[in-house]
């Protein structure tokens, strides 16, 4: 103690960080001690939420600690990802984002955070296709036939989406730019009524997921003409995809992943990154994204990161060439 009272004031100061910095880094190496907040920024329902539930579960195991869902729907998505992206970056807050964080970046709309330098990337969950379907009442039976019909009579056919700007809007005006076609737009509140205007005729074709629209399909109140994916869909493989019904190339997926705020430790992205694939590994893990009609999608936050970039640049070069307006 005599000792202590004769070192000067910057000694002390380094005889005290000296034992706080261990106390500290021992802190950090016991990550995590608390419950995680796993923010959905969609309300409960639909595949973000139901696939996102399934993961908590697996993910909480792994880590030793609950994952806890947290719906903060609202704008999009931009509510939920707004509150993750000025959340403390300790690990105990992460996103479950999906394709829309990209058409939101993409929009033009002024958003309240930057997707690149106020995120990071953890890894990439999985991905479910679209489904091009039609009503029954049209003269097309196939993809070809559909582009066919779509080229010669410009505009005359006309799909609905669940509103400007969101992923059905844009996912069907990708594929319209790349069949070289031209369609008419009609937006409405939600999905759900276009698929009753569908059946019921008032529209000509949809490009929905297919998991939303397979009972329809099924019970024979809409024709599917081809999935949107790389490979052909586990929930009904009969359907072709778009590249081997007419479309060669065509591919676009709607994909799930998790992000943190930016500045996430290093070792925390690992730990979680690691966890997430172990997850996504396992058999029932694969079984129950099955029922969601998702494709697990292990990989590195790199991938991730790049994917997000890739998509912006698509997302936001569609938008411009085809002057398409969003609110």
């Amino acid at each position: 103690m005599n000792f202590l009272k004769s070192l000067p004031r910057r000694a002390l100061l380094a005889v005290a960080a000296s034992i706080v910095l261990p106390l500290h880094a021992g802190a950090q190496a016991q990550w995590p001690s608390k419950p995680i907040k796993l923010i959905v920024p969609f309300t409960p329902g639909g595949s973000n939420d139901n696939i996102a539930r399934v993961l908590a579960v697996k993910l909480g195991a792994r880590l030793g600690q609950p994952v806890i869902i947290d719906n903060k729907g609202g704008a999009g998505g931009t509510i939920g990802t707004d509150f993750v992206a000025k959340a403390p970056a300790d690990g105990y807050t992460i996103l479950f984002a999906s394709t829309s964080i990209t058409t939101n970046a993409a929009s033009g709309k002024k958003l309240p955070y930057d997707i690149v330098k106020d995120l990071e990337p953890i890894g990439m969950v999985a991905a479910t296709p679209f489904a091009i379907v039609v009503s029954n009442e049209l003269k097309a039976s196939t993809l070809r036939e559909f582009i066919a019909l779509a080229r010669a009579k410009p505009k005359s056919i006309n799909y609905g989406t669940a509103g400007i700007g969101g992923t059905n809007h844009l996912a069907t005006e990708l594929f319209a730019s790349a069949a070289k076609i031209q369609l008419s737009h009609v937006p409405y509140k939600g999905i759900a009524p276009a698929f009753t205007d569908l059946m019921g005729g008032n529209l000509q074709m949809l490009v929905p997921s297919l998991l939303s629209v397979a009972p329809h399909i099924r019970a024979g109140k809409m024709r599917a003409l081809a999935v949107t994916g790389a490979q052909r869909s586990l929930l009904m493989p009969e359907i072709p995809t778009a590249s081997e019904a007419g479309l060669p190339g065509f591919q676009l997926e709607v994909w799930f992943g998790l992000l943190g705020p930016a500045q996430l430790p290093a070792d925390v992205v690992k730990r979680l990154n690691e966890d997430l694939n172990a997850v996504l590994a396992q058999p029932d893990m694969k079984e129950l994204l099955a029922r969601e009609d998702a494709t697990p999608k292990p990989g590195t936050p790199k991938d991730l990161s790049n994917l997000i970039k890739s998509e912006v640049n698509r997302w936001t070069k569609l938008i411009k060439d085809n002057n398409i307006q969003i609110e």
